[in-house]
């Protein structure tokens, strides 16, 4: 390594470790007996939750918003003096991330057993699913019809050449699917069927959602893979579309579900009251906030969705549990490179 970069390497990590432990001092100075939030979820989603919380126990709650893996990497530096009490995150694969590092701490609790079913939560009880989002097919209804889609496996088809549109195998979304469908099929069956999906593409992927579900509405393709809260905005924004959601592999092992979650930090200063917080939070009360707001689905089955989701109709999910989109996930992303999808 040339000596210059070399400098600029210890610079750089040098200044992060500044950074964190600044932020961690900040944090810990401002009030000892106030709960200490670290999430990835949009403030828009959290604050409410967090509000009323407050409102019903006195209890302050800080929170500093971040994307999944800076938040993860600054657990890790700060260790023991970190202020966080608890992480919040998107995705299992992120979940089983922070626990493999060791930055959660397992907590049992009857309350979140019985309200969050198994396949939603950590086996070890180091994290527990919040809200659930379903990855399902959307397509345009006024070209296909129905009974023409069936399952992801279906898509690999050579039937759907040149009619297939999906999202960057960078994000973790269709990381996660992939592992699924690892662990159901095995690596070679998957390779397979990714290897179709790629030979099918009506165009490069795109980096979102979004533009791939505006890509099926304008022609360029016929079906893709969305999370359907994407779908829930597009709904929004324009009522009157052509897509409609399909719901995948009702026949065999039901559409594929991940989940946003949280666990309590190793070293939370305040684990008792962020104990009571997560339980919370999986209460009829809060989960009609946590899902509602990002038009996704209770993780507690008690809880019906909103009016909105509802109207997409009923559906069978994957009840494989939701861990193994984080076990899994590095075979997945080599086998959807061996199978050139970007």
């Amino acid at each position: 390594m040339r000596l210059g970069l070399k400098k600029t390497l210890v610079a750089a990590v040098f200044a992060s470790t500044t950074l964190f432990a600044g932020l961690s001092a900040s944090f810990a100075s401002a009030a000892d007996d106030e709960l200490v939030v670290y999430s990835s979820r949009n403030e828009e989603l959290i604050k409410p939750l967090f509000d009323l919380y407050t409102k019903k126990t006195g209890v302050k709650i800080r929170y500093i918003t971040d994307k999944d893996a800076p938040l993860i990497a600054r657990l890790e530096a700060e260790g023991k003096t970190t202020p966080a009490d608890m992480l919040i995150t998107v995705d299992a694969g992120n979940l089983w991330q922070a626990k493999e590092k060791g930055i959660l701490q397992p907590y049992t609790s009857e309350t979140l057993q019985k309200n969050i079913p198994a396949h939603l939560r950590d086996p070890d009880n180091n994290w527990y699913g919040l809200s659930v989002r379903a990855r399902t097919m959307v397509y345009a209804s006024d070209r296909i019809k129905p009974e023409q889609l069936s399952s992801y496996e279906d898509l690999a088809d050579p039937k759907w050449e040149g009619r297939l549109c999906l999202r960057t195998a960078k994000k973790v979304y269709n990381q996660s699917l992939v592992a699924t469908m690892i662990d159901r099929l095995g690596e070679p069956g998957s390779e397979n069927v990714v290897k179709g999906w790629v030979h099918n593409l009506a165009m490069p992927v795109f980096s979102n959602d979004t533009k791939a579900m505006e890509a099926v509405a304008s022609g360029i393709c016929d079906v893709t893979i969305v999370n359907t809260y994407y779908f829930g905005r597009l709904l929004k924004q324009k009522p009157d579309t052509n897509l409609k959601l399909f719901w995948a592999n009702q026949g065999s092992n039901g559409v594929h579900v991940n989940v946003s979650g949280a666990g309590i930090t190793r070293y939370a200063k305040h684990p008792e009251a962020a104990s009571k917080l997560l339980e919370w939070m999986s209460t009829p009360e809060a989960q009609r906030i946590l899902a509602d707001s990002n038009m996704e689905y209770p993780a507690n089955a008690d809880v019906q969705p909103s009016s909105e989701v509802a109207a997409w109709g009923n559906f069978k999910q994957d009840n494989l549990n939701v861990e193994t989109a984080g076990r899994l996930q590095s075979e997945a992303i080599q086998l959807m490179d061996r199978a050139k999808y970007n």
